[in-house]
């Protein structure tokens, strides 16, 4: 129970903690209409900083934007700043073979004060036990524009989160999508930005040329970054350093023919989406079969169409009459209302040949027989044979004559 009341009471003094930053110093943001923006000049180390500093260079480069004079407090419109990519080639900067901070230093800055350890792991959104780890994956590069990131400091064992601006020409650690996470002079942990587009009260130590209109956001990119292009600071040439390398394999590129005291290619701030007023679309299968602007709704006032059914007959053998036309024609309808309209094809049964009755074959005329007698009675050809009377030959004819027999 004791333990559990004195991490409510951490938590309450976390909440407490008012609206302060200044350096590496923490501090909370103010009202959703304006917040405190802390300002921090390279080497400024401020009350609240996690570390001692671990930075090797604190070289200003060459500007990547012509300087003018200071504005005034930014305005929405002013600081809603430019997005720029974290693999843009000449976003960063760094000496050739040199890193410029001591990673290994941080590791031991961190690794020797468990509550430090903790509340990094925490703001960095790692696990405490790969802190070390997480710095080895970074690259050390310093800043050639005036960034503006979501700053952490170390007050009453916990991290304290606030916006600030970094100076063109600090010492960062920045991950494999482009991000700062670390800024070398006080070991804090970086994030990006946040979103906010109200009013701004500038804090802290601001520099020479700071312009609130010149300050970017950096965008992570979705993919890993193998290889950053860098400048050279000490001549404006162009360097290759891997990814989480300290220096020891940049390599020159020459080829690379990109005017490096330009500032890097930015994306203006995207304006507010405006409200759809077209109507959802529908999800039906008809309107969904129905290209898009094809024509214009129909009318209101339109009735409910009556399908017309036209009848198509296929060729016969004979010449027939063109089919009647069906009684039930369509009323006729406002102009661009939609019709229904159903065709039938109807293939016309040939008549079927009646079954003949059937018939008995005729029976074959014979030629006359010239050995019968000539008075006998011709058999009739046209008698069906069921009509023949009964009874034996000798019966219908008689017997007979004594001369037919001797034949």
């Amino acid at each position: 129970m004791p333990s559990t009341l004195r991490r409510i009471a951490a938590a309450a003094a976390v909440l407490s903690v008012g609206a302060f930053a200044a350096g590496c110093g923490g501090g909370a943001s103010g009202a959703d209409s304006e917040q405190d923006l802390n300002l921090q000049p390279i080497a400024a180390a401020g009350p609240d900083p996690f570390t001692k500093s671990t930075a090797e260079s604190t070289a200003t480069p060459t500007p990547a934007a012509p300087p003018g004079t200071r504005s005034s407090t930014p305005t929405p419109g002013i600081l809603s700043p430019s997005t720029v990519s974290g693999s843009t080639p000449g976003l960063y900067g760094g000496t050739q073979s040199v890193a410029s901070c001591d990673v290994e230093k941080q590791i031991r800055f961190l690794g020797g004060d468990r509550a430090k350890n903790q509340a990094f792991a925490d703001a960095a959104g790692v696990d405490p036990g790969s802190v070390a780890g997480f710095l080895r994956g970074l690259t050390p590069v310093v800043l050639r524009v005036d960034t503006r990131v979501t700053n952490h400091g170390f007050r009453d064992g916990s991290a304290t989160s606030f916006q600030s601006v970094l100076q063109a020409g600090t010492a960062v650690l920045v991950d494999d999508h482009g991000a700062p996470r670390v800024r070398c002079a006080c070991g804090n942990p970086l994030k990006p930005a946040n979103g906010h587009q109200g009013a701004w009260r500038d804090k802290g130590e601001p520099w020479p040329g700071f312009r609130g209109d010149r300050v970017v956001v950096v965008r992570p990119t979705t993919v890993v970054i193998n290889n950053f292009i860098i400048v050279n600071i000490t001549n404006n040439t162009w360097i290759e350093r891997p990814r989480g390398d300290d220096g020891q394999h940049d390599r020159k590129r020459p080829d690379i023919h990109i005017d490096p005291t330009k500032p890097p290619v930015t994306e203006p701030p995207s304006p507010p989406a405006s409200p759809s007023t077209s109507p959802p679309t529908s999800s039906s299968p008809s309107s969904s079969s129905s290209p898009s602007g094809s024509s214009p709704p129909p009318s209101p006032n339109c009735p409910t169409p009556t399908p017309t059914v036209t009848v198509t007959q296929t060729p016969t053998l004979k010449p027939q009459e063109p089919p009647a036309r069906l009684p039930g024609s369509p009323t006729p309808t406002p102009s661009g209302c939609p019709t229904a309209t159903t065709t039938v094809t109807a293939t016309p049964s040939l008549p079927s040949p009646s079954t003949p009755s059937p018939r008995v074959p005729s029976a074959p005329v014979l030629p006359p027989d010239t050995s019968a007698p000539s008075d006998l009675p011709s058999l009739p050809t046209d008698i069906p044979t069921t009509n023949l009377p009964s009874g034996s030959y000798s019966d219908m004819f008689g017997p007979p004559s004594p001369e037919s027999e001797n034949v």
